[in-house]
C-alpha cells in the first residue's frame, strides 16, 4: 500500500460509515483517486476496502500538514451527500485521533 491509495481508503471510509454510499459520494471518491493518480488496481484495493484498516498507518508516517488536510477532506467527503450523519462523523472524529491531530 502506498500514501494516495491510504488516503483514498480513508475518504472511502466516511463515505461507507452510515452503510451505504450515494452516487455523489462515489462520484466524490472517483475524483479522488482520480486526482491521487491511481491504477485500475489500486482503484479496486480502494473500492473493495481492502486493507482498510491498516490505512490509517500509513498515513500517519506523513507530515502533520499532509494529515491536516487528509482530514478536511474526510470533513469533505462526510458532507458531499448534503447531510452529516452520526456515522460518518464518528469516523471523522476518531481518524482524527488517530491520525494525532
Amino acid at each position: 500500500m502506498n500514501p494516495n491509495v491510504a488516503k483514498s481508503l480513508l475518504v472511502a471510509k466516511v463515505l461507507v460509515a452510515d452503510g451505504m454510499m450515494q452516487d455523489e459520494e462515489r462520484q466524490f471518491l472517483e475524483t479522488i483517486m482520480t486526482g491521487l493518480g491511481l491504477t485500475a488496481d489500486e482503484r479496486k484495493v480502494v473500492t473493495e476496502l481492502d486493507g482498510l484498516d491498516e490505512a490509517h498507518k500509513f498515513v500517519l508516517a506523513l507530515p502533520k500538514e499532509e494529515r491536516q488536510q487528509i482530514i478536511e477532506l474526510l470533513v469533505d467527503a462526510a458532507s458531499v451527500d448534503g447531510k452529516l450523519s452520526p456515522h460518518e462523523l464518528g469516523v471523522v472524529k476518531r481518524l482524527t485521533k488517530a491520525l494525532e491531530l
